[in-house]
C-alpha cells in the first residue's frame, strides 16, 4: 500500500505527487530561507558576540590566573630570600652577642684582677704603716727604758760589768717585745 501511494498509482486515483502544490513548496522553501536569514541576524550574530566575550572573558581570567600564579611564585621566592637574609642575620647578631660577652667577661676579670692588685698594695701598705708604727712604738720604748735604764744606774752606781749586763738586758727585752 505504502509503494502504491508512492508511485500514485494504485486503484484510484491521482498520484501523491500531483497532491503536492509546487508553489506551496517554493513559497515554504523561500519562507525558511528568510528564517534563516533572520534567525542569522537576529540571534546567530549576538549569540556569537555572546559566545566570543565569553570566550575572551575565559582567556582573559586564564591569563590573569597565570600572571597571579607567576607573582605569587615570585613572592613566595623573595620570602625565602628573605627568609633566608633574616636566618642569617639573625646568626650574625648571635655571634656578635657571643663576643661581646667574651669581651665583657674579660674586661670583668681584668677589673677584677685590678681590684684584687689594688686591695693587695693598699693591705701592704697597710701593713707597712703599722710596722712602722710598732717600730716608732718600740723606739719609744726603748728611749723610755734608756731613759729608766738611766735613771737607775744615776740612782745607783754600778760597775762598768753590771751596766753592760743591764743595757743588754734591757736590750734584749726590747727585742722580744719587737
Amino acid at each position: 500500500m505504502l509503494t502504491s501511494l508512492v508511485l500514485g498509482t494504485a486503484a484510484g486515483g491521482e498520484g501523491l505527487i500531483d497532491k503536492f502544490n509546487v508553489g506551496d513548496i517554493i513559497f515554504q522553501l523561500v519562507m525558511f530561507i528568510i528564517l534563516l536569514a533572520l534567525l542569522k541576524k537576529f540571534a546567530w550574530g549576538p549569540l556569537m558576540g555572546i559566545m566570543k566575550q565569553r570566550e575572551e572573558f575565559i582567556a582573559g581570567e586564564i591569563d590573569a590566573a597565570e600572571q597571579s600564579r607567576v607573582e605569587a611564585k615570585q613572592l613566595v621566592e623573595e620570602q625565602r630570600a628573605l627568609l633566608k637574609e633574616s636566618r642569617t642575620e639573625a646568626q650574625g647578631l648571635i655571634e656578635n652577642a657571643k663576643k661581646q660577652g667574651d669581651v665583657q667577661r674579660e674586661e670583668i676579670i681584668a677589673l677584677a684582677r685590678a681590684e684584687a692588685e689594688r686591695l693587695k698594695e693598699s693591705a701592704k701598705l697597710e701593713i707597712e704603716q703599722q710596722k712602722e708604727q710598732a717600730v716608732a712604738a718600740i723606739r719609744e720604748q726603748v728611749a723610755s727604758l734608756s731613759v729608766l735604764i738611766a735613771s737607775k744606774v744615776i740612782e745607783k752606781e754600778l760597775s762598768a760589768e753590771d751596766q753592760e749586763k743591764l743595757i743588754n738586758d734591757y736590750i734584749q727585752e726590747a727585742g722580744e717585745g719587737r
